[in-house]
């Protein structure tokens, strides 16, 4: 009964204009920064352990010395923090700008679309990388050495470094995902 009452709260009800009965729709439907908030959640949380086997797997300190298998989610606050904004950010980025390319804008014609979706795609991207990267220096410093807290590396990456610490490879993870 729980996951029934759980749903209805997603459902939401709106009479239609023409009097001709109700039309229900989700709020995922309507609201993309929750939909994608939501789908790059789950896909972060999932792939967690191997971003950490990766991660340390390229570690200098080598495998076993940067953890092994121990730790397998260490960093995963700072992941499970910024998923949820990064993934919204950029959904609301791309959503944005494809309407106000598309709805009389300068690529409004049907054979230069591919180019407004790229476009869009591209600024949501440079967007979620302000949330993004931060988040991923703390993550992979943390997974690095998971004796430390991710909010210890956070500060200490603060102190030493101040903000643009936070912010180190942003130019590179955006010409990445471009």
């Amino acid at each position: 009964m729980e996951k029934r009452e759980f749903v209805a709260s997603l459902v939401c009800m709106d009479d239609k204009e023409d009097g001709g009965g109700i039309k229900e729709e989700t709020i995922l439907s309507r609201s993309p920064e929750i939909a994608g908030g939501c789908a790059g959640m789950c896909v972060d949380l999932t792939l967690f352990p191997l971003d950490t086997i990766k991660t340390r797997l390229q570690s200098q300190q080598g495998f076993y010395q940067a953890g092994g298998f121990r730790g397998i989610y260490a960093g995963v606050p700072s992941a499970a923090v910024g998923s949820f904004p990064n993934a919204a950010a950029f959904f609301v980025t791309y959503e944005c700008t494809k309407s106000l390319l598309g709805a009389g804008g300068a690529v409004a014609a049907p054979h230069v679309a591919p180019v407004a979706h790229m476009l869009a795609a591209s600024l949501g991207e440079i967007v979620a990388c302000l949330i993004r990267v931060p988040t991923e220096v703390v993550k992979q410093r943390t997974q690095a050495s998971p004796s430390s807290s991710t909010y210890n590396v956070l500060l200490a990456t603060l102190r030493e470094e101040g903000v643009r610490g936070l912010y180190r490879g942003y130019g590179s993870t955006v010409l990445r995902e471009l």
